[in-house]
């Protein structure tokens, strides 16, 4: 994650979480220094039992939330600099780009800063 120019005032580390399909993970956490390098997979599976048409798939998709935030550990709960928020079916499958990027590999969103990342 890349902020050009900013520096954090509280030191506490960052991690940031995704909620997708109905399920919560998050990453460990990471030095308040920007770039934020975050090296690891996080895995969401789901079973559509009642689903038999792709389609249908691409309907329940487009109603789900995926919702990423970047929360620093600043007690007494931690505070939320920045937030993604996109329906599930554009963001697991993004439109292609004209960047020659390899493909789920490489992603580019912008996050919306919070009230509290001054």
């Amino acid at each position: 994650i890349t902020c050009p120019g900013v520096q954090l005032k509280d030191k506490e580390q960052l991690y940031l979480s995704v909620f997708v399909l109905g399920q919560y993970n998050k990453t460990e956490c990471v030095p308040a220094v920007f770039p934020l390098f975050f090296q690891e997979r996080l895995v969401f599976e789901k079973t559509f039992a009642n689903i038999a048409d792709p389609a249908d798939l691409v309907k329940l998709l487009e109603f789900d939330t995926a919702l990423l935030e970047l929360i620093q550990l600043v007690p007494p709960v931690g505070k939320v600099l920045a937030t993604y928020e996109e329906n599930t079916r554009d963001f697991l499958f993004p439109d292609p780009k004209l960047t020659h990027g390899r493909r789920g590999l490489e992603r580019e969103i912008l996050m919306k800063r919070s009230p509290f990342f001054t």
